[in-house]
């Protein structure tokens, strides 16, 4: 690992003049989990770590009249335990509880998960799928950035140099809706998933769906919505052929890559897999 200066700010303010001062030489550490891989391969050459951890107030989780806060240096573990996510949707619990291991996840933050953009990791596709925005904010102000436009490619997102992200923004769901998320691991438990799958569904008193979103996490090079697959369930009858043709849309959607998870032609046929056993949990 080749020396580089640590500087932990007291406020966001502070936080934010240092990493304007130097943006394209300052990195940002929340829980350092990736990171700190990062630095010892040396994939990345800082002159400046910028330590996130004693700025409390990014670790608020909350509930509020339009839906969930979600700060961005809460940690995997916390939001797993915490009362008011499980609240919002008993899925997104799960989701943070699925991430790797305990020490991982009492360590690694979500808002380092986010600007990490690894398309295999858990909390992004449940987030997609609950129609999640990030908040960042910079010297020169604050930007909400959907979700679905955060991540632009492997590793990359569309935080501009000098902005830290804050907090996540889920809005209520619809009443009655039902929310899930799936994953396959064909090796470990804490291995990151061939493929997963996140849904959230609504239907009326006729079982006719009001409200889908599908979100896939290694179906691409960045999680992605299935969008056709959504608009296929719209209005429909949720039945077992409204499923299977949803689950086919999905599968037709992605462009995984392969890797040693599986090729590509096998992430493809299990987007389809899970994505029907997902919308059958659902239903």
């Amino acid at each position: 690992m080749r020396p580089f200066d640590y500087v932990e700010p007291e406020t966001l303010e502070e936080a934010l003049e240092i990493l304007a001062a130097d943006p394209d030489d300052t990195v940002v550490m929340a829980g350092g989990t990736s990171l700190v891989i990062l630095l010892k391969q040396d994939l990345i050459r800082p002159a400046r770590v910028l330590g996130l951890r004693r700025i409390a107030e990014l670790r608020a989780i909350s509930a509020t009249d339009e839906g969930l806060v979600l700060g961005a240096l809460a940690t995997h573990g916390m939001l797993a335990r915490s009362p008011a996510v499980r609240a919002h949707a008993a899925a997104l619990a799960s989701t943070f509880a699925a991430v790797a291991t305990v020490r991982i996840r009492e360590q690694a933050t979500l808002g380092g998960n986010l600007a990490h953009a690894d398309p295999a990791q858990d909390p992004p596709v449940t987030l997609l799928a609950l129609d999640g925005a990030a908040v960042a904010r910079s010297r020169f102000g604050e930007r909400r950035i959907p979700l679905d436009t955060l991540f632009t490619d492997l590793f990359e997102t569309s935080l501009e140099p000098g902005e830290l992200l804050l907090r996540v923004e889920l809005p209520r769901l619809p009443v009655a809706a039902r929310a899930t998320y799936q994953k396959f691991l064909p090796a470990t438990r804490d291995d990151y998933a061939t493929v997963s799958v996140a849904a959230a569904v609504a239907t009326d008193a006729r079982g006719a769906c009001t409200h889908a979103r599908i979100a896939l996490g290694g179906a691409a090079t960045v999680p992605l919505r299935a969008r056709e697959a959504e608009r296929s369930l719209m209005g429909r009858r949720f039945d077992d052929a409204a499923i299977r043709e949803a689950a086919a849309l999905a599968a037709a959607a992605t462009d995984p890559i392969d890797d040693l998870r599986g090729s590509a032609s096998y992430k493809r046929a299990m987007v389809g897999v899970w994505t029907e056993r997902a919308l059958r949990e659902v239903a």
